[in-house]
């Protein structure tokens, strides 16, 4: 499995899919490897891989040399894990040729994908179009709360003196 260890998330994930695929006796079934920043390192595992699809998406390397992507890749990776794969097996469950389950999980990791750079990762890139009114909402809120002197309009008495309001910060106000 390659991710991104840029991505905070993609590196959370990679992390958890490391010590899950130990077994006790300390053998790994899958190795969570970070793709890094040299391209001729990946290109060794697979030749048709491509350094910036690679940051983009999470590929699974199989044993047979074939090459798995996004959501795909996370059915394989439950699929293999011992604490996962209970109820990985649904993700090849075929109605009338399509694979509901492969189908929402799909879908949730192309949203995951689009979503990360809300959630902190910022070596992902620009979010896509419809991500985009998200983050200036996110930006928006987090300047609301960001860190600002508590100023009250109104004067305040205190034991031993009347404060006025002032622009202050707050350690000084009560301090002085």
């Amino acid at each position: 499995m390659l991710y991104n260890d840029e991505c905070a998330i993609c590196r959370r994930i990679g992390t958890w899919v490391q010590k899950s695929a130990q077994s006790k006796s300390g053998q790994k079934r899958i190795i969570a490897q970070p793709i890094g920043d040299d391209p001729k390192a990946l290109r060794v595992l697979n030749p048709k891989l491509d350094i910036w699809d690679a940051y983009a998406t999470i590929h699974v390397l199989m044993p047979d040399g074939s090459m798995k992507l996004g959501g795909e890749a996370v059915a394989e990776v439950l699929r293999d894990l011992p604490n996962t794969k209970w109820f990985a097996w649904c993700f090849a469950i075929s109605l009338f040729g399509f694979r509901p389950c492969q189908m929402i999980l799909n879908f949730g990791y192309l949203i995951l994908s689009d979503v990360r750079p809300l959630l902190g990762c910022e070596s992902c890139g620009m979010p896509n179009v419809w991500v985009r009114p998200i983050l200036k909402m996110v930006k928006w809120v987090k300047g609301i709360f960001a860190k600002r002197p508590l100023v009250s309009p109104t004067p305040h008495a205190t034991l031993f003196s009347a404060v006025t309001p002032r622009a202050l910060p707050v350690k000084e106000a009560f301090h002085s």
